[in-house]
């Protein structure tokens, strides 16, 4: 269950830049699913091709799994666009990750419609803008969660209300934030709360001067943190300990710190939150097809996606879902039917130099001045 998504801010330096040119074409969308290759092989968080799952698809199709874990989107990207086109087939992309992979062309559209259980989807993760582009979709949602705010309950009684909590210096040396350079988004959602005159209308899509507002932020803020954290299990430790008072996480993390009482609090402040959404993708040219449509197909079935949602602590992106898991509170506890809840999470994208929210008289910050911006911050 060890799942890192720590940007690799120092290498992978072909991972992080954006084509110019469009969305990858693909070739023509296949029209049935046949008999599989008798092959898969997948680029994927950690866990995610437990042979809990695997073994049972691997006997169902016949198609052998074999897997490369990705500690980073960054490494993601960069295992895609490695081993002469045809070493992986499919990656478990993150929403930093899949519009490189989109616009680099390194990813094919699939045809959702050889995917039953798709219409039993969420709404929003049926089209969601990190892997829907000119409404192609290039690949199926699997896993979502928000980043909220956590906190342990002896140091602080009363949940948190707001963001502000991890910029105040009353708690210098007890925050913790995530290692990860798409965290700039979170403090440009901050501002767009507090600092409305800034103008930010969407925290991945920013211009220059709202950018290095953010980063500006971001180094007010360092002198209070104790750890940008890499690893969830070590955070909830220490949120569990009270060496940490609160910090931005993970669900999943209250629940594992709190599997012998209740230590660690979670809250979603006024400001809305980020969120995270996976997408298995499909290799352009990939010669295994039809396994990798079995694995769609298997991966999002509703008892598997149950599974799945369960042992991550995630929501899943099946309804059917739901109704599957053996916590039968499971979908209460991770919001996963609430759909007001979720009206102000904004899931991770990758920025572009062209703003993809329609402006044309100005350019945002494209994704690698995020990692070299985060980069200084955190070697400075």
């Amino acid at each position: 269950m060890r799942r890192i998504r720590v940007a690799l801010v120092a290498a992978f330096a072909v991972a992080l830049s954006i084509p110019a040119a469009g969305a990858g074409e693909g070739t023509a969308l296949p029209t049935a699913v046949g008999p599989g290759e008798g092959k898969l092989t997948l680029i994927a968080w950690e866990g995610y091709t437990d042979k809990s799952w695997v073994k049972p698809f691997e006997q169902q199709t016949g198609c052998k799994v074999q897997a490369k874990y990705g500690g980073s989107s960054d490494e993601m990207v960069t295992l895609m666009r490695s081993g002469g086109g045809g070493q992986y087939d499919m990656v478990s992309a993150s929403g930093d990750a899949s519009l490189r992979l989109i616009y680099g062309k390194d990813v094919t559209p699939v045809n959702v419609g050889l995917i039953p259980d798709f219409k039993n989807f969420f709404k929003t993760f049926q089209s969601p803008p990190n892997n829907t582009v000119d409404g192609k979709h290039y690949g199926v949602s699997l896993q979502w969660g928000p980043n909220t705010l956590l906190y342990n309950t002896t140091r602080i009684k009363q949940a948190p209300t707001s963001w502000s909590a991890i910029y105040d210096a009353k708690y210098k040396g007890r925050i913790t934030v995530p290692n990860n350079p798409i965290q700039i988004a979170d403090v440009a959602l901050y501002l767009s709360r507090t600092k409305p005159s800034l103008g930010i209308k969407d925290p991945y899509e920013l211009t220059q001067k709202q950018f290095d507002a953010a980063v500006k932020l971001l180094k007010q803020q360092k002198p209070l943190v104790a750890e940008y954290w890499g690893d969830y299990v070590k955070q909830g430790q220490g949120l569990a300990s009270g060496s940490i008072s609160q910090g931005q996480g993970w669900q999943l993390t209250a629940n594992l710190a709190n599997a012998d009482g209740d230590k660690v609090g979670t809250t979603k402040p006024k400001e809305g939150a980020t969120g995270w959404s996976d997408t298995w993708m499909v290799k352009k040219d990939t010669a295994n097809v039809n396994c990798s449509y079995q694995w769609l197909n298997y991966i999002v079935s509703p008892q598997v996606n149950a599974q799945i949602a369960e042992y991550f602590g995630e929501a899943p992106s099946n309804q059917k879902s739901c109704a599957l898991t053996e916590n039968k509170d499971h979908c209460a506890q991770f919001h996963a039917q609430e759909t007001g809840f979720w009206n102000d999470v904004y899931y991770w994208t990758t920025p572009t130099a062209n703003c993809l929210d329609g402006r044309s008289d100005t350019k945002c910050v494209a994704y690698d001045d995020w990692v070299k911006a985060w980069s200084q911050l955190r070697s400075g």
